[in-house]
């Protein structure tokens, strides 16, 4: 029965994954105020390597639509503007001493739509990875069936398990789209 036990852990685990990397991914979308969040997902050229902007600089939101950007090294004030301009969040920069300044506009209506189609896709992201470790656990289970690892009353009894924790997992990724949604829609 452990062999069994294990693919529930493994698809249970592997939902849980799947549900921190949405997490992450909706953290990154702005919602109209500010977070350090927000500048995760950006990679500043440094001397040639692709560095994340938290090992450059320190990132705090002094304000509720401000973020500020002190880099450790002065020097590479220019690369990380260039940086933050060129990603997709539509960000303007504004550079002051050894200090970047980021406001952030009110978000339209538009933009705001645009947002929750993106946390959308990210909910739909979620839901293939958590189908394809529904997969692999029945694929899992069917592999003991054919070898003769378990009754075939345990095997359809951790099938409806598996099934059971993977509209679970459905679940929780609709709730937290939903939530994300709600919070940008707010106005």
């Amino acid at each position: 029965m452990s062999m069994l036990d294990d693919v529930l852990k493994d698809l249970v685990a592997g939902v849980g994954k799947a549900h921190e990397a949405l997490k992450r991914d909706l953290a990154k979308l702005r919602a109209g105020r500010a977070s350090p969040d927000l500048l995760a997902g950006i990679r500043v050229d440094y001397y040639g390597t692709k560095t994340a902007l938290s090992q450059m600089a320190n990132v705090n939101v002094p304000e509720a639509r401000l973020i500020t950007v002190k880099p450790f090294d002065r020097t590479q004030i220019k690369a990380i503007e260039k940086a933050l301009r060129e990603s997709e969040l539509g960000l303007n920069p504004q550079t002051d001493g050894d200090l970047i300044r980021i406001p952030l506009p009110p978000l339209t209506e538009e933009r705001r739509k645009e947002f929750v189609k993106i946390a959308k896709k990210y909910g739909e992201e979620c839901k293939v990875a958590v189908r394809k470790a529904r997969h692999e656990a029945m694929d899992l289970l069917k592999d003991m069936d054919d070898g003769g690892d378990a009754s075939k009353d345990d095997i359809d009894r951790t099938k409806k398990k598996v099934e059971d924790a993977i509209s679970e997992g459905t679940k929780g990724v609709d709730t937290l789209v939903a939530a994300k949604e709600k919070d940008i829609l707010t106005v």
